[in-house]
């Protein structure tokens, strides 16, 4: 009996090993490199520490990405095994280099890209920060639509009318990549809903459904015979995950837009995401292995002992042919900032300011030390050139891009570059064709200056920290609780109360004044010229608290009106931190200090819960319902 039994289990085990040697002999490797987000990061950052001769903990920069992806495709390479390389989106609308792509002949992004063979690149909402027209403009300048051959331009939901230039400039909807060891593979890009909603100017392009659009082109692409199904998408997590739950066919999906590093992938059913977090700062790596029995994909990367993302540091090796495009991109963008300052700033890495501490941007939906910061300096710059008292200045958290940190060695002591500092501040241009938005100047009656403050907490609640406004001369007191009554069964529609804003204040030096309900008197504000185009917008989805831009005397203006000319030139947010940097007092390198003021917030904004208002309502009907009862009861 017992014989029987170890034979039994010989067996067992042998026809394990057997099995698993065949489906190692039917499985087929291949690797997906990937980032996303890289706004137009071209070198290092911070910069002030990259910029000195000792080892950096500067993150990112093209020419190390490059070495990073050489080095595993040499890897990759020796072992037999093909590799792809994609972009999740948003490889435009980071400042200074991004802004170069406003210069007719220019496309540094993507011409490096394709010298790095990248196989396709995904369009994000920033794309289009300088509008469908100069994105068409950039892509002609980059090769399309010829260069489709060497790096895809993927907008499977992106649909510009067929009159303007962007229809000329050869979108995909998806394409079929043929690897050297036989596998098809089915590749399309999405933009998903929220960065659709995040879109600066698209003009007159169109955005269909996402997943509406991933099903056309996965069913296509199914006809085509592929054997593995990608989606390179500009989309965010959340969205991807529901895209893999609508149409788990799709094998693998490359995220990007909500700048996450996944370092172990998402599984969703039986479909891999992956995302690279942001600027550069991580090289994706994604190990597959394809059953050509099973048709099914699975991840080797913690059986071959290999991290998800490599971090794109000092170790990491640079690719000189890319350092040196850059280094040409770079002389490029010296040169004209010298024109935009009057020979102020010839050098992106010139050092203009000092700090003991980092002003960040604190939690969501908070008020934070950029912002005050940023308000601060557009205040400031706006009264300079008007030469006339500005009440407010005005700025959304969705306009500051990141953190300003200083150097933080012995080295360098807490300098920070004109990168580095508009690196939060850059986004944008105006008509003009240089980079930034405008700083714009307006009129509001005290109503509505209330009603933008109902607008900012409600759309934040709703729609995220983007839509949070931070303010110079202004301290408001708050519920977020209070911005919606509740949610419409069944559909979820929210229900806007217009009653969060608990008391709000004009503040002028030691002087504050309440800024009253139901008053017309008119308060001056500045903001930059992008929030403002959506205040008059309130207005048509919520009437009640509709917003009018006046002049001094009252008169309705255009937007275009309400941008403030410093000469001949338009005053710019990044123009007006600069102008503010350089007013602060120097230390004894001539450099500006940044004042304490700005370590942390100042408590202008300030949350208050109270109870919620649905009390008061069923509070009178529990009134009601106890008269009734007692007069019932006396009778």
């Amino acid at each position: 009996m017992k014989l029987k039994f170890t034979f039994f289990v010989l067996l067992c085990i042998v026809s394990s090993s057997l099995y698993g040697q065949s489906n190692l002999q039917n499985e087929v490797r291949f690797t997906i490199l990937h980032t996303n987000d890289e706004h137009s990061h071209l070198i290092p950052i911070p910069v002030v520490e990259h910029s000195r001769e000792f080892q950096s903990t500067a993150r990112g920069g093209i020419a190390r990405l490059a070495g990073a992806i050489n080095q595993v495709r040499d890897e990759k390479a020796a072992a037999g095994e093909p590799v792809l390389l994609f972009s999740g989106g948003d490889i435009l609308g980071g400042p200074a280099f991004g802004w170069l792509p406003l210069r007719e002949g220019l496309a540094p992004e993507l011409n490096l890209f394709q010298k790095m063979g990248y196989d396709a690149v995904t369009i994000g909402n920033h794309e289009f920060d300088y509008g469908a027209d100069v994105y068409a403009r950039y892509l002609r300048d980059a090769g399309y639509p010829e260069a489709n051959d060497k790096t895809v331009i993927l907008g499977t939901n992106t649909r510009p009318p067929h009159d303007h230039p962007l229809s000329e400039r050869g979108i995909r909807n998806h394409f079929v990549k043929e690897l050297e060891n036989g596998l098809r593979i089915g590749v399309f890009g999405l933009i998903g809903n929220d960065a659709i909603s995040k879109t600066a100017q698209p003009g007159p392009v169109v955005f269909d459904d996402p997943i509406e659009s991933a099903r056309k082109a996965v069913s296509e692409l199914q006809e085509q015979g592929v054997d593995i199904l990608i989606s390179v998408n500009h989309s965010g997590v959340a969205e991807d995950r529901e895209l893999a739950r609508a149409i788990p066919e799709i094998h693998v999906i490359v995220g990007g837009h909500s700048h996450t590093p996944i370092h172990q992938p998402i599984i969703e059913g039986e479909t891999i995401i992956v995302q690279a977090g942001h600027y550069m700062q991580f090289l994706g790596v994604l190990e597959l292995a394809w059953n050509t029995e099973e048709k099914t994909v699975r991840v080797l990367n913690e059986e071959n002992g290999n991290p998800n993302l490599i971090p794109i540091q000092d170790e990491t090796p640079i690719d000189s042919l890319i350092a040196e495009e850059v280094e040409n991109y770079e002389k490029i963008l010296n040169n004209w900032l010298s024109e935009l300052t009057a020979g102020g700033i010839d050098d992106v890495r010139k050092t203009i300011a000092f700090a003991e501490f980092p002003i960040l941007r604190n939690d969501p939906q908070r008020e934070s030390a950029i912002g005050n910061f940023v308000t601060d300096a557009m205040k400031y710059s706006a009264e300079k050139v008007l030469e006339q008292p500005v009440d407010i200045a005005v700025q959304a958290n969705g306009a500051i891009r990141r953190n300003i940190e200083p150097g933080t060695d012995v080295w360098n002591n807490g300098e920070i570059t004109f990168y580095d500092m508009m690196m939060a501040f850059g986004l944008g241009s105006g008509d003009d064709g240089s980079p930034g938005y405008p700083v714009v100047s307006f009129y509001l009656t005290e109503q509505e200056v209330r009603n933008a403050l109902e607008v900012s907490i409600l759309l934040s609640e709703l729609m995220g920290d983007n839509y949070f406004l931070q303010f110079s001369g202004l301290n408001m007191m708050y519920n977020p609780d209070r911005a919606v009554l509740f949610r419409v069964p069944f559909t979820g529609t929210p229900i806007p109360t217009s009653r969060s804003i608990l008391r709000a204040e004009l503040v002028n030096g030691d002087e504050v004044t309440s800024i009253r309900k139901d008053s017309d008197n008119l308060i001056h504000v500045v903001t930059d010229y992008y929030i403002a185009g959506f205040l008059p917008m309130v207005g048509e989805r919520l009437p009640n608290l509709a917003i009018t831009l006046r002049d001094a005397n009252g008169r309705a203006i255009s937007l275009q009106e309400a941008i403030i000319m410093d000469g001949d030139q338009q005053l710019k947010v990044w123009e007006s931190v600069l102008n503010y940097v350089q007013s602060f007092e120097k230390n004894e390198d001539e450099i500006s200090v940044i004042p304490n003021r700005y370590e942390v917030p100042e408590g202008r904004l300030t949350v208050t819960y109270t109870l919620p208002l649905w009390i008061w309502p069923v509070a009178a009907i529990l009134l009601i319902a106890l008269v009734i009862f007692l007069i019932a009861k006396r009778q």
